[in-house]
């Protein structure tokens, strides 16, 4: 029994529910992962959701930043958290279905501007987020586990619209790269999406300074699915909604998605 799960930054659940409640029918996920809820879990419209089939919810909120979320119609308990780093903000969730499966749920820092720990502080967060989740994973490796989310780095060079243009850019500079490439190595994770789609120009994400994001196409690959190695071969039909990009008062995210043929 195959089971899907998506991610997606939605950047505001409350502004725009509507989209949610869009995806949920024409998707159709069995999971859905959002970040930057930007809501206490409290204001959350889960009562509409819930009359769509997603009968759990897992989150963490923050009133006006940050939060993430884990909407299941598949039975689900809460698997925790980790303030990551110390920031004190709603950056990381965990639920396990009933297979035993851990669906972890993060948003890693965006990093500000200026890619200069000295000079800017909230990159050296995003680096220090990075490091307390590889040595986490170092320490303790993950077994049967999917990690989603907004990871706010695009590593390949095909994860963006331009490699050379982008290098001192936050979110493909070498020194984010090489941070996430070894959290993916600690916990021996496989990006699910690569590992289904190998080749080629991929995004999920569309700057809104853009004045026609479509055309222009300079996108980033910021949003991803990983899982660990004993669950990994069962991942497939890996794909990320682009459409949602140009749906009305979009996200700046499009949703991914990828399916496990585990039982659910």
């Amino acid at each position: 029994m195959p089971f899907t799960i998506a991610t997606w930054n939605i950047n505001s659940v409350r502004l725009r529910e509507e989209l949610v409640r869009k995806l949920m029918k024409k998707e159709r996920p069995d999971i859905l992962c959002l970040q930057e809820c930007k809501s206490p879990v409290d204001k959350i419209p889960f009562a509409k959701f819930k009359r769509l089939g997603y009968t759990h919810m897992i989150a963490r909120g923050q009133k006006g930043y940050n939060g993430v979320a884990i909407l299941s119609k598949l039975p689900m308990e809460d698997a925790g958290d980790r303030d990551w780093a110390g920031l004190g903000h709603a950056r990381h969730v965990a639920g396990r279905l009933e297979n035993g499966v851990t669906i972890h749920n993060f948003y890693v820092p965006a990093g500000g501007d200026v890619p200069d720990r000295e000079k800017n502080e909230k990159f050296g967060q995003k680096l220090d987020f990075l490091t307390e989740m590889r040595d986490a994973y170092h320490s303790e490796k993950p077994g049967k586990s999917i990690l989603v989310g907004d990871l706010n780095i695009a590593p390949r060079e095909d994860d963006v619209w331009s490699h050379k243009q982008l290098l001192k850019v936050v979110s493909h500079t070498p020194i984010e790269v090489e941070h996430l490439a070894e959290v993916q190595e600690a916990g021996g994770w496989v990006d699910t999406t690569r590992n289904d789609i190998p080749e080629g120009l991929l995004y999920s994400w569309w700057s809104y300074r853009a004045k026609d994001w479509n055309a222009a196409d300079k996108g980033r690959r910021l949003d991803h699915i990983w899982a660990t190695p004993d669950i990994a071969s069962s991942a497939h039909s890996s794909k990320i909604l682009r459409a949602a990009r140009g749906w009305e008062q979009p996200s700046d995210h499009a949703p991914v998605f990828a399916t496990f043929d585990l039982q659910a």
